[in-house]
C-alpha cells in the first residue's frame, strides 16, 4: 500500500491535467450504499426491481411507489463528505485536479468544496415541476405528504437521470472533453460495468489509475491499480502531499 501511495502521489505531482472519474464507491465511506456490490441496492430481494422503480415510465405511472423507494434508498441528507471527497477538493484548490466527473447524485463533492463537478446522472439536491418548471429542494420533497406536487398541481420530479432517459448531452460532452485532454485519469469507486460512462476509461490519452475494492474489466489496461478503500487511499495521498511535499 505504501509503495502504491507514493507512485500515485508522484503521478499527481507530475501531471499537468488530472481528471477524477468516480462512482458509488466514492460515497460508501459516507454511509451512502452502492448499487452493484454484493450488498448493494440491486442485490436486495424486492418484489419490484430497483431498475424498474427508478425508470421514467414507472415514475409517471406510480409516483407514490417511486417516491417511497427513492426517499428511503437514495436520499441521505445527513451524509457528510469523507476523505475521498475532501482530498479531491483539496487537490482542485491546489491546482492539481481540473475536474471531477461523477456518476453519483448525492452532491458530496460540492459539499466538500469541489467547484468543477460534472454530474452525469444529475443530482438529488434539485427538483422541478414537470408542468411549470418551478424549482424545489430536498426539504420540500422530504416534508411533502404523499407525492410531491407543485403549487400549480404539477408533479415534482428529481433532477436525476432515470432509467429509459438519456444522459445530459452537454454534461457528457464536457466530461469527454476533459478526459480527452488530461494526462492523468484517476478512476475510483466504480465497477466500470455501466455504459456509456465505463467507456471513459478507454479514452484518456495519458496514464490511468484505478482505485476500487474489487477488480474491474479495465484493470489490465491501467498504469496503476489499487484494490482498497478510496477514502483511505486518497486520504493517504493527501497526507503525503501535505507532510512530504508541503503542497497545502
Amino acid at each position: 500500500m505504501t509503495d502504491t501511495i507514493q507512485v500515485l502521489t508522484e503521478l499527481i505531482l507530475s501531471a499537468k491535467k488530472t481528471v477524477f472519474f468516480g462512482g458509488a464507491g466514492v460515497s460508501t465511506e459516507s454511509g451512502v450504499p452502492d448499487f452493484r456490490s454484493a450488498k448493494g441496492l440491486y442485490h436486495q430481494n424486492r418484489p419490484i426491481s430497483p431498475e424498474t422503480i427508478l425508470s421514467h415510465s414507472f415514475f409517471i405511472r406510480e409516483p407514490a411507489v417511486f417516491y417511497d423507494f427513492y426517499t428511503h434508498n437514495l436520499l441521505y441528507p445527513d451524509a457528510k463528505p469523507n476523505l475521498a471527497h475532501i482530498a479531491l477538493a483539496k487537490l482542485e484548490q491546489a491546482g492539481k485536479l481540473s475536474c471531477v466527473v461523477t456518476q453519483n447524485i448525492d452532491g458530496l463533492h460540492q459539499a466538500a468544496g469541489s467547484k468543477n463537478v460534472l454530474e452525469l446522472h444529475g443530482t438529488s439536491n434539485r427538483y422541478y415541476c414537470m408542468d411549470c418548471a418551478k424549482p424545489y429542494n430536498n426539504g420540500f420533497v422530504l416534508t411533502s405528504q404523499g407525492v410531491p406536487r407543485c403549487a400549480c398541481g404539477g408533479l415534482v420530479r428529481p433532477d436525476v437521470v432515470l432509467y429509459e432517459e438519456a444522459l445530459d448531452d452537454k454534461v457528457t460532452r464536457q466530461a469527454v472533453q476533459h478526459i480527452n485532454a488530461c494526462d492523468l485519469l484517476i478512476i475510483g469507486g466504480t465497477s466500470l460495468s455501466v455504459y456509456p460512462a465505463a467507456s471513459f476509461a478507454q479514452i484518456c490519452p495519458g496514464k490511468t489509475v484505478i482505485i476500487n475494492r474489487d477488480p474491474t474489466p479495465f484493470d489490465n489496461r491501467a498504469d496503476l491499480v489499487i484494490h482498497d478503500a478510496i477514502g483511505q487511499t486518497l486520504g493517504a495521498v493527501l497526507s503525503r502531499l501535505t507532510v512530504d511535499y508541503d503542497l497545502f
